[in-house]
């Protein structure tokens, strides 16, 4: 099975073809970007479509980040993943961003549980935790940094995630042992393929996970009377 994965939901841009089984790496890119997303995604994935040597008709499924993220961002994977599963009749999946920034650290079998934290922004973060063996123990949220120290559990533990060092600092400064694991700016392009090839596409959609109402909402005094 070969699978297309695609991310733009945070700070940079991704795509990859990773080959099943065994989970080979045939082709990655990312590049780190703040905006730009909409324009570098479809180049990029022609450069790893050619690097892996494939056709799309080749593709036997799409995987795209869903977010939590950038509300634009996060868009430009899901429509252009949703456009090439429509285009194949292949199904298309949805990960979340929370979730591909902590698993390449559950999966070595740490003792340490894992908090996810992205930033959301004016003092707040997107927040998931996971024990060491996998199993949720605070679902996906948006709180204050601080907020998210204090749902961290007692024991050792890693933050993962672009706002990893600040919530490491808050759990650090109530005590908690924490170390930061991963900080880059958008998870491991490799493992929301994996990821996504795991999943079940009937309980897995494409559909943006946003953990927020969008901060623009249109302008009622300039709404054109409709007859």
């Amino acid at each position: 099975m070969h699978v297309l994965a695609l991310d733009t939901a945070l700070g940079a841009t991704s795509a990859a073809i990773v080959a099943f089984p065994g989970s080979a790496l045939l082709a990655g890119r990312s590049t780190p970007m703040d905006r730009g997303h909409a324009e570098a995604l479809m180049p990029m994935v022609r450069d790893v479509m050619a690097e892996a040597g494939l056709d799309f008709s080749q593709l036997d499924r799409v995987v795209t980040t869903v977010g939590p993220g950038s509300f634009t961002g996060l868009r430009v994977a899901v429509a252009a993943a949703r456009a090439f599963g429509l285009a194949r009749a292949i199904p298309v999946v949805g990960v979340s961003t929370l979730t591909a920034y902590a698993v390449p650290f559950l999966a070595v079998n740490s003792r340490s549980s894992i908090a996810v934290a992205i930033d959301a922004r004016h003092g707040a973060i997107f927040f998931q935790s996971f024990w060491s063996d996998g199993k949720v123990s605070v679902p996906p949220c948006i709180v204050p940094v601080a907020e998210a120290a204090a749902l961290m559990k007692p024991g050792k533990s890693r933050t993962v995630g672009n706002a990893a060092a600040a919530l490491a600092a808050a759990a650090r400064a109530i005590g908690l042992d924490c170390e930061v694991g991963d900080a880059a700016p958008a998870p491991d392009i490799a493992w929301v393929a994996r990821l996504g090839a795991a999943a079940d596409p009937a309980s897995a959609p494409a559909l943006p996970l946003y953990l927020r109402e969008a901060s623009a909402v249109p302008q009622a005094r300039a709404q054109v009377a409709r007859l």
